[in-house]
């Protein structure tokens, strides 16, 4: 038989939890829901997130963003949407990306790229700068910046 979980164990989870990462108030209503905290408790335990500074949207957003360009290699467009489903509000995730993405993503774009063009096969140079395009299209990336990187190498 399981324990059901109190609101005072859910808030302390969650606190622990926030101390050591970034969260966004999305991911926790998540894991609330999962719980099967009341709607009510819910609310409680997100206002005093909120309030605390536990779970802050832009802080949030900003290491979400560094994370996955850097890591993921990911381009704007496919963060944005990731964003969108974290329901980040526009006016943040807009903001932080154009602050973080403008010139990170042509330096992470031109040595991805780089490394794809070596392993396409292709008879022709059409052939190749559309795998080029559709590969770097599926990674976020917009269409003026592939054009540009692919006459670049």
């Amino acid at each position: 038989m399981k324990k059901e979980m109190t609101e005072q164990d859910a808030l302390y989870k969650l606190t622990s939890l926030c101390a050591t990462g970034e969260y966004c108030q999305q991911d926790m209503l998540k894991k609330m829901a999962r719980w099967e905290i009341a709607d009510d408790a819910q609310a409680r335990i997100m206002a005093h997130l909120v309030k605390e500074k536990y779970i802050d949207e832009e802080r949030f957003c900003r290491a979400y963003v560094k994370s996955k360009l850097l890591y993921n290699k990911w381009g704007r467009r496919k963060i944005e949407q990731s964003l969108f489903q974290k329901r980040i509000p526009a006016e943040i995730s807009t903001a932080v990306l154009d602050d973080l993405c403008g010139e990170m993503s042509a330096e992470i774009l031109r040595p991805l790229l780089e490394s794809k063009v070596k392993t396409i096969k292709a008879n022709t140079d059409f052939e190749r700068n559309g795998k080029l395009i559709r590969f770097a299209l599926s990674r976020g990336f917009d269409m003026d910046l592939i054009i540009k990187t692919i006459k670049e190498i």
